[in-house]
């Protein structure tokens, strides 16, 4: 029953916000963050004390007015993201700018297949989706599963609306090795906490668990990692920037090779957040291991 009325909820403001069209829903982004920020306070202690960590420089003043922007920002995100279903093609021309994006396509063509690192930032449902349209043709996304199973459904159903195939986390991630082998891209987030037995990497200054699964799929597919860094302009449109991670001069070891390598796109990934730290998702505990 919890299920079914959360996604009756669901289904209602998409189809609420989906009337009103993308650009006058995103009017109910400032309310919305007000809301969760004042008086439904979900994660706020925890998004303060991640942006007092990683800027220990910025004072309590700062740390709060930005803490209430990633709240913000977030509420985008989540309205783009419910009028996904009246998302057209057309829109990608629209909203999204680019940058480098020839460093995408010409490693494409090596064809050696090619793993596309995301980041939670700004918008990356959409920017799934555009980059795919941008390309030209469908890819491989990995995704993790809702707890709500009938949200889950909504959103396998509206990610792969133009053709991306959807890789759900564990025993189906070999798909995602072998869209690898059949020199494809495939597309993940590897940006949030890991477990605590994974490897650990320095992110702000401070050790935080890292996913080794983008290094290792280089390592075993000769694939290159090339990381998409989107940011939301002033104006609501985005822009994508591609920049390769480097496999370039790495240690003897396997061990040592893995760790080098997510040191490598963790660092990419810290200074695109530096740019706009309220575009990222603070909002689960990124130092806790």
């Amino acid at each position: 029953m919890k299920n079914k009325l959360e996604y009756f909820l669901f289904h209602s403001l998409s189809k609420f916000f989906c009337l009103l069209g993308i650009d006058h829903s995103r009017k109910f982004a400032f309310p919305l963050a007000l809301l969760f920020y004042y008086f439904i306070p979900i994660r706020k202690k925890v998004v303060k004390k991640n942006l007092s960590l990683a800027f220990p420089n910025l004072s309590k003043e700062k740390i709060s007015n930005t803490a209430f922007e990633c709240f913000k920002s977030l509420a985008i995100t989540l309205i783009e993201l419910l009028c996904i279903p009246i998302l057209k093609k057309s829109d990608i021309e629209k909203y999204f700018n680019w940058e480098n994006i020839s460093l995408l396509e010409k490693k494409y063509s090596e064809n050696k297949g090619v793993i596309l690192l995301i980041s939670h930032s700004a918008n990356w449902e959409y920017a799934t989706l555009a980059i795919s349209q941008k390309m030209g043709f469908p890819f491989g996304v990995i995704m993790k599963e809702q707890r709500n199973t009938l949200v889950s459904d909504w959103m396998v159903k509206y990610r792969s609306k133009w053709g991306n195939r959807m890789i759900t986390l564990g025993i189906s991630v070999r798909n995602f090795y072998k869209e690898l082998l059949d020199k494809h891209i495939v597309l993940l987030a590897a940006d949030q906490r890991a477990s605590k037995e994974s490897q650990r990497v320095l992110f702000f200054g401070r050790l935080s668990t890292c996913f080794s699964g983008p290094a290792s799929l280089a390592l075993k597919t000769g694939a290159p990692i090339i990381f998409a860094l989107m940011k939301r302009e002033k104006n609501l449109s985005y822009t994508i920037r591609f920049e390769e991670v480097s496999l370039e001069n790495l240690p003897i070891s396997e061990e040592e090779k893995l760790l080098e390598i997510s040191q490598r796109h963790t660092i990419i990934l810290e200074e695109a957040i530096r740019t706009a730290p309220e575009q990222w998702l603070w909002m689960h505990d990124r130092w806790k291991f």
